[in-house]
């Protein structure tokens, strides 16, 4: 004759008649670190942005101004000086944005990993493949931010690796039951 063992309640292992989760895996770990370091390495990419905002909106500026020199010997209309000078600011703008944008991806993603979501592993796949997208836009252009574009992509290639390893999806498997 068997026996079930005698319910414990809420005390010992058990929480709240569920059994205990296990801990989070090595590999859910780093990843969640390595995303926490590409939401730092965005914060960074935003300072630079800002330290040189003065030569971003000089060389949107010039490019403005190149392009108004095109317009007007086809005939078409040309930029005013104002209308310059908001598009360098503009520039400058929609560069910090999308920095932040950046960092607050980086660090829900690590949050809600770190959480165990199922969902967190698809969305943190699905903005890598964007990753890739601007990697291989920005490589094409041949600046100087490849640099960073290239290394958050390489970051966030290893944390997606991490994310898909055997204990990671066993671990997230153990949180949705």
């Amino acid at each position: 004759m068997t026996y079930q063992p005698y319910p414990t309640g809420s005390g010992g292992n058990e929480v709240a008649g569920t059994a205990a989760r296990p801990p989070q895996p090595p590999a859910l770990r780093n990843a969640v670190r390595l995303m926490w370091a590409g939401a730092a390495l965005a914060v960074v990419g935003v300072i630079i942005t800002l330290a040189f905002s003065g030569k971003i909106k000089s060389a949107a500026t010039k490019a403005a101004i190149k392009a108004n020199a095109t317009r007007l010997r086809n005939g078409r209309t040309v930029l005013t000086t104002s209308q310059i000078h908001s598009l360098a600011n503009l520039s400058v703008i929609i560069l910090v944005v999308l920095g932040i944008i950046g960092v607050i991806l980086w660090a829900w993603m690590a949050w809600a990993n770190s959480k165990g979501s199922s969902w967190a592993r698809i969305v943190a796949t699905v903005l890598f493949g964007l990753n890739t997208i601007s990697l291989l836009l920005e490589a094409r252009r041949a600046s100087i931010t490849i640099i960073f574009v290239a290394l958050g992509w390489l970051i966030g290639l290893v944390a997606i690796v991490l994310l898909w390893r055997k204990e990671t999806t066993a671990y997230v498997a153990s949180r949705t039951r």
